[in-house]
């Protein structure tokens, strides 16, 4: 995933959208919290479904539901912090040109493996023009940057009015930091020990309000995995866990809504 310690560059092929101008068996160092080299230490797990990533292929599932079909030839979608492409497979007949970001040099060539446009950049300062994409989903991304409502103003900045914006991450809360952090981490499929910093989730109230600002009203729901699903998938008698769309936005939740036209 991508942090917000690099600059973003420009990749050749894509002008007409850039702006002018502990796997068990592997012994990994041990990291500050939120550290982005864990991405990378782990890059083996990105397609793994039984990895450190496994609950990641399940979001990105999820996310997708949320993701509308192309309603225009050309229609481009832009994947903040896309990691190893986890979303590729799930927008096969959108109709989207998937172009993601990151900053992981691990990360990007399992995503261009899987049908991504990668580029290397920073979400905090994106490469593309004003007003270019048709959707733009930034997924389990807010959670890692200092400054989430600079990303977010950055995701709309490069949205087109009546394109829809698309977001999960994890809320500031009691419930959030416990079910993330304190019983995640311990969860098989959980979350790495340390990838997650709770000091930096996401204050529910100021995303809303600062979407706003950028004329995007965005709608929240919360994720939880089928408790039915996981215990089939501990058991090794199911591939994947569907997560569940649940009313408390208290822990790990989405946020979707449409640009506004000016």
């Amino acid at each position: 995933m991508a942090g917000p310690d690099q600059g973003s560059r420009r990749r050749g092929g894509h002008a007409s959208i850039l702006a002018p101008g502990d796997d068990g068996r592997v012994s990994h160092p041990v990291r500050p919290r939120n550290d982005p080299g864990q991405y990378d230490d782990l890059a083996a797990s990105w397609w793994d479904p039984r990895g450190r990533f496994a609950m990641l292929h399940w979001i990105a599932e999820a996310r997708s539901r949320l993701v509308p079909a192309a309603t225009r030839e050309g229609s481009l979608l832009l994947d903040l912090a896309c990691g190893g492409g986890l979303l590729a497979p799930h927008l096969a007949g959108r109709g989207h040109r998937h172009v993601g970001l990151d900053l992981s040099p691990t990360a990007l060539p399992l995503a261009r493996s899987h049908g991504v446009t990668a580029v290397r950049g920073d979400v905090l300062h994106l490469p593309f023009a004003d007003e270019v994409a048709d959707v733009v989903v930034a997924g389990e991304v807010l959670e890692h940057v200092t400054e989430p409502l600079a990303l977010l103003a950055e995701a709309c900045r490069v949205l087109r009015p009546g394109g829809t914006l698309v977001l999960d991450t994890i809320a500031a809360t009691a419930w959030g930091r416990f079910s993330a952090v304190t019983v995640g981490e311990r969860l098989p499929a959980g979350p790495p020990k340390r990838l997650h910093d709770p000091a930096l989730f996401v204050d529910r109230c100021a995303l809303v309000a600062a979407a706003a600002r950028c004329g995007v009203r965005l709608e929240l729901s919360g994720l939880r995995p089928s408790a039915l699903d996981y215990l089939g998938w501990l058991a090794g008698k199911r591939p994947a866990v569907r997560m569940l769309t649940i009313r408390s936005t208290a822990g790990l939740f989405q946020a979707h809504g449409v640009k506004e036209a000016v």
